[in-house]
């Protein structure tokens, strides 16, 4: 490791636990790259609702209840 990240978590591991939970986001954020813009993730949303939907209008998927879905979930968490 080397001294400047030793260094760093010495000073974090002094720092509140908010203020931990802030840096811990920050560097996270800085992992994902910068964020996207609002406009192309809400575009990019539309066109996948817009497939699924057509998806389910041609019969090409089938539903599942809710119901039968966290059934299902539960039985494997078992």
């Amino acid at each position: 490791m080397s001294s400047i990240l030793a260094e760093l978590k010495e000073k974090a591991a002094q720092l509140s636990e908010p203020e931990r939970a802030d840096l811990a986001l920050a560097l996270i954020e800085s992992l994902d790259g910068p964020a996207e813009d609002p406009a192309v993730v809400e575009e990019a949303w539309r066109v996948e609702i817009e497939r699924r939907v057509g998806e389910i209008e041609r019969g090409e998927v089938q539903l599942v209840p809710g119901d039968e879905v966290f059934a299902e979930v539960r039985r494997r968490l078992k």
